[in-house]
């Protein structure tokens, strides 16, 4: 049997921090979905077509990687898939005391799938997609934030 994991997320852009979490988790995983939340209490600064685009672009070499969308329960779309694992990311406590509840409440909705925490990197615990969202509507440099080869200026 596969371990199929998923990635969700806004991507609003996907940073370093994400990319590199993404990696790290295809050591465990035989396939991952990064999927992009579509969420309508959210006004996203890029459009969809641009985030699936940046993704694909960083990890179009991966074979066991793919790139959707979705709306609606994230466990929901883990059973549409036959996915097993949630993937999440945490740079602070604040980040896991927030993950923690999403993940017990996902756990409540379906006990089969298991919510799996990747620590950040310590070089990428200040990048968030806020922070960098904040630098491009100045036009600051976000080369260092976001993964090589994604220009958020285009």
């Amino acid at each position: 049997m596969q371990k199929i994991a998923v990635f969700p997320g806004s991507f609003d852009p996907i940073t370093k921090g994400h990319e590199s979490i993404v990696k790290r988790a295809l050591l465990l995983f035989d396939k991952i979905y990064i999927v992009i939340a579509i969420n309508e209490n959210k006004k996203p600064l890029f459009p969809l077509d641009k985030r699936l685009k940046w993704i694909k672009k960083v990890f179009g070499n991966e074979n066991n990687i793919i790139v959707d969308t979705y709306n609606g329960l994230i466990v929901d779309y883990c059973n549409k898939i036959n996915a097993k694992y949630i993937i999440r990311g945490l740079r602070t406590s604040a980040d896991f005391e927030y993950e923690r509840a999403i993940a017990q409440a996902n756990r409540f909705l379906d006990s089969s799938i298991e919510t799996i925490f990747f620590l950040t990197a310590p070089e990428f615990t200040p990048i968030n997609s806020t922070i960098v969202r904040e630098i491009i509507r100045y036009g600051g440099d976000v080369s260092k934030f976001v993964p090589d080869g994604i220009n958020v200026y285009e």
